[in-house]
């Protein structure tokens, strides 16, 4: 059964784009997504070009982007403002270049402590539980 992308309840809409109907409505209140006119003793459709806006949006935050970004993205859709979009990009990546930074501390730390708990011996307090609780500072902490 193949579905028409041009009168979509928010249901069909919902499942056609990958989502459920809350996740609509949330983009709508957040302004992601138009909410289309309601007919008079009908329900409001929605069509293709609504489903493509909201793959756009998962899409997008797949990548790290927020939803303030996204309709920063969303304002740029024609395809027409690449250097602005490329941007934004530009900031984003650095956002998680930034991150992979702090993992790649954080994993270090909690390896190390993982390692100081299965290396205690006898009746010492864990190395996780002191370190947490200021008792013992770990090597390779920092800011955080």
């Amino acid at each position: 059964m193949q579905t028409s992308f041009e009168k979509l309840t928010i249901g069909t809409f919902a499942k056609a784009a990958g989502v459920n109907v809350e996740t609509i409505r949330f983009y709508q209140r957040k302004g992601l997504l138009p909410e289309p006119d309601k007919p008079y003793g009908s329900i409001r459709r929605y069509g293709t070009v609504d489903v493509t806006r909201v793959r756009f949006v998962k899409s997008a935050q797949r990548l790290g982007f927020s939803l303030d970004e996204i309709a920063e993205l969303l304002k740029l859709d024609d395809g027409a403002h690449c250097d602005e979009a490329s941007l934004l990009a530009e900031h984003k990546l650095q956002d998680v270049r930034e991150k992979m930074v702090d993992l790649s501390r954080m994993e270090t730390v909690l390896s190390e402590l993982v390692h100081a708990c299965h290396a205690r011996k006898g009746n010492v307090s864990c190395p996780l539980i002191a370190s947490l609780q200021g008792e013992k500072a770990i090597s390779s902490s920092g800011a955080g």
